[in-house]
């Protein structure tokens, strides 16, 4: 059996008589990519920073490459690439100096090609106080993993991000998973976390309320599928198609009767043996399954209630 490169057991951190994290464990394989998903003050950042080094549990027991980061954290230095939510650099630093100075630290060659990719060419001798907020995050992101890493460490990478950028990115953090590097993305943005994630894991107040890959987290829980239904003579349009099987609301839009459905291949089948019936015929046919955004938001509602 192939031993985790990142095992976290048990793990509890308190501030005080604030429970930030409570019991919570997970392990990842070499090349996964797993979203830490929650709202503020779930855990997340914590969780991520006492896997760093940068914090000290207050019980459990954390590995990353075989390394407890509280006790040995200096023998991580080569091993992880770190992307805080929030980092600054020296007032006059430039990216081309930064990327050379973190390239030394970790005795790897500069990587200039990361500037370019993430947008900085044309800002490799500005000054970092000079550069935008957007353009400091990617100067961030290119010193994270520069070094190629083993495991990298991105907390909300993409926030204020453009979409070119954004994709870039993306397409990144891919590169890195096929190359076998470990991903662990903190981030706001359940599309992201959808998209690029193998595994993600939601906290709500300092504890792991579900796991799995995102189409095992979204196939579960009442969320219902859209079924949007266009045809040439509108026959499902009359308020007496919305009795169709596994439906509980129906709805008309824009010559599309839309359903949402407990059951796709029950209402489905309802659907065309309509049209059949009435001799009429498709237009469009969209089935949209839930989102994890909105098992995330179902979960958080069921939090609160707790």
């Amino acid at each position: 059996m192939v031993k985790p490169i990142i095992q976290v057991e048990n793990f509890r951190k308190i501030y005080g008589d604030v429970v930030a994290v409570a019991d919570i464990s997970f392990s990842l394989q070499q090349g996964e990519i797993f979203g830490l998903l929650g709202p503020n003050g779930a855990g997340k950042t914590t969780t991520l920073e006492c896997l760093e080094g940068l914090r000290i549990p207050t019980s459990g027991r954390l590995l990353v490459a075989g390394i407890d980061p509280s006790s040995e954290p200096g023998k991580l230095h080569n091993l992880i690439g770190v992307q805080l939510q929030s980092g600054a650099l020296p007032e006059s630093i430039t990216p081309e100096e930064a990327i050379k100075f973190f390239c030394a630290y970790h005795d790897v060659v500069p990587r200039f090609d990361l500037l370019t990719r993430l947008g900085l060419g044309e800002k490799r001798k500005s000054q970092f106080f000079s550069l935008s907020a957007g353009q400091q995050r990617r100067l961030m992101l290119a010193l994270a993993i520069a070094h190629r890493p083993q495991v990298v460490f991105l907390d909300e990478p993409t926030a204020g991000l453009d979409v070119a950028t954004r994709v870039e990115l993306h397409n990144l953090i891919r590169e890195l998973k096929n190359r076998g590097t470990t991903v662990i993305l903190a981030t706001h943005d359940m599309a992201e976390a959808e998209e690029l994630s193998d595994r993600v894991a939601i906290l709500l107040r300092g504890k792991v309320v579900t796991i799995g890959s995102p189409l095992e987290i979204t196939a579960t829980g009442a969320g219902l599928t859209k079924i949007s239904v266009r045809t040439e003579q509108g026959c499902l349009l009359p308020d007496g198609s919305s009795n169709l099987p596994a439906v509980t609301q129906y709805l008309v839009k824009d010559e599309y009767s839309i359903y949402f459905s407990t059951s796709i291949g029950a209402t489905l089948a309802a659907i065309i043996e309509g049209l059949a019936a009435h001799g009429d015929s498709l237009i469009d046919l969209r089935v949209e399954r839930p989102t994890l955004e909105d098992r995330f938001l179902e979960l958080t509602i069921e939090g609160e209630d707790l």
